[in-house]
């Protein structure tokens, strides 16, 4: 029996399709429901636009993940292409000097940034117009890490500088490099948090009351102690080149730290001295360093005079200007060659002190003169205020040596005439660049 040829006897409504013994019966194309029901097959509509839209929407679900995975997978790396350009820069500095620091240095960005809370504002101690540094908590210990704002080859070549000096550096009054970041634009230094401020800061604080006598000639001793190890002690001399107050730290006993050695500079052993572009800070800057471009030991050792004068006077060495319009070096020199040195020094000096101030100044006023070869070393300066320290007689020199003491009075007679900043500038005229 064919049972699609029976309708009335075998209901369907759909296309039917006749079997042995049986019939199948379904729904036409395009619709959907019960074959066996008069209307009971029903025509699917708009089914397309419904499953785009669920498309779209799982797309538009998915964006931000997908985003934000090609965002890592970019910032990674990102941080893999400044890893290889400082790392490789650092480990040609680092090659350069024969010195091997390894990896034992080397920090993640990731844990600078949990260090600092993310560069958190609150963390900020210190910075200037060349960049900031964050206090933070890394590996359980307080650390200092130096973050650059500007980011020119300069800025990036003057950090791996300082890597490259500081990692070969051990001296209880330089500041300690405890590692850096490679993964950022200009590298991130990190260092021993040093907790309580700058000399500057100590200095030139309000009131008149400042750092005891004492506190000040033990500052300048371990100051020069420093410059001392790092012109003659290191397997080549380095020259700081921006000794100032500011760049003194002070820790909880008021012991001096040395810092910021963006700018120094090795020196072969075999060269006393080296042309570079001048760098420094004006009214600590050797005269003769800025006019011949030539730097050497000296250079130094005329910052550090301005910085013992700084430590006499309270006077900040980049403003003061005398009622005649001297800078602090020709003024100061000029005071104590007319035995008026007292219109000059920190009244909380001439009280604390004694018979030590006249030598401190003294030497203060060696150690700026015009012609490099006419200051003492850091090594002679060193010795000297061991003696002015222990009120003993300094340790003898190799000869030929003239600073085994301070001639007060040879120094006075010899001041008779001092040059303004003014007058220094035109006497670049003298000699070559």
């Amino acid at each position: 029996v064919d049972e699609c040829l029976h309708p009335d006897a075998y209901a369907c409504y759909g296309i039917c399709e006749n079997l042995p013994g049986s019939f199948h019966c379904q729904c036409p194309q395009g619709t959907y429901g019960d074959p066996t029901t008069k209307g009971g097959c029903i025509t699917i509509k708009n089914s397309f636009p419904a499953s785009s839209g669920f498309i779209l929407l799982i797309v538009a679900l998915a964006a931000p993940f997908v985003t934000r995975k090609i965002q890592l997978q970019r910032l990674k790396r990102l941080k893999e292409k400044f890893f290889k350009q400082n790392h490789g820069l650092l480990l040609q500095q680092l090659i350069s000097q024969n010195t091997d620091i390894g990896e034992r240095m080397i920090i993640t960005l990731r844990e600078i940034e949990k260090a600092t809370d993310n560069f958190d504002k609150s963390r900020e101690v210190g910075g200037g117009g060349h960049g900031v540094v964050y206090k933070g908590i890394l590996h359980l210990h307080v650390v200092a890490i130096k973050k650059s704002k500007i980011v020119v080859q300069r800025e990036i070549d003057d950090f791996i500088n300082e890597v490259a000096i500081l990692s070969q550096v051990n001296h209880r009054n330089v500041v300690k490099l405890l590692g850096c970041c490679l993964e950022t634009e200009v590298p991130l230094l990190v260092y021993e948090f040093i907790a309580n401020g700058t000399l500057y800061h100590h200095l030139h604080v309000e009131g008149p009351i400042s750092l005891s006598w004492d506190d000040r000639l033990r500052i300048v001793l371990e100051v020069a102690r420093a410059l001392s190890y790092l012109h003659s002690a290191t397997s080549m001399p380095i020259y700081h080149r921006d000794i100032k107050s500011s760049n003194v730290l002070l820790d909880d006993g008021l012991t001096a730290k040395v810092s910021d050695f963006g700018a120094s500079r090795y020196i072969p052993i075999d060269q006393t001295g080296v042309n570079t572009a001048i760098q420094g800070t004006f009214g600590y800057l050797d005269p003769m360093y800025y006019y011949t471009g030539r730097l050497t030991d000296k250079s130094d050792v005329f910052s550090f005079g301005v910085l013992v004068m700084e430590l006499l006077t309270r006077k900040k060495p980049f403003v003061y200007r005398s009622d005649d319009g001297d800078g602090l070096v020709s003024h100061f020199a000029s005071l104590l060659g007319e035995g008026k040195l007292g219109d000059i020094i920190d009244p909380q000096v001439l009280e604390e002190g004694n018979g030590d101030i006249q030598e401190v100044a003294a030497l203060a006023v060696m150690c700026t003169k015009l012609k490099g070869e006419d200051r003492p070393t850091m090594r002679e300066v060193e010795l000297i205020l061991e003696n002015l320290r222990v009120k003993t007689e300094a340790p003898s020199c190799r000869a030929p040596c003239n600073w085994d003491h301070i001639p007060v009075q040879g120094v006075i007679q010899e001041v008779s005439r001092q040059y303004t900043m003014e007058e220094e500038m035109m006497l670049s005229a003298s000699y070559s660049r």
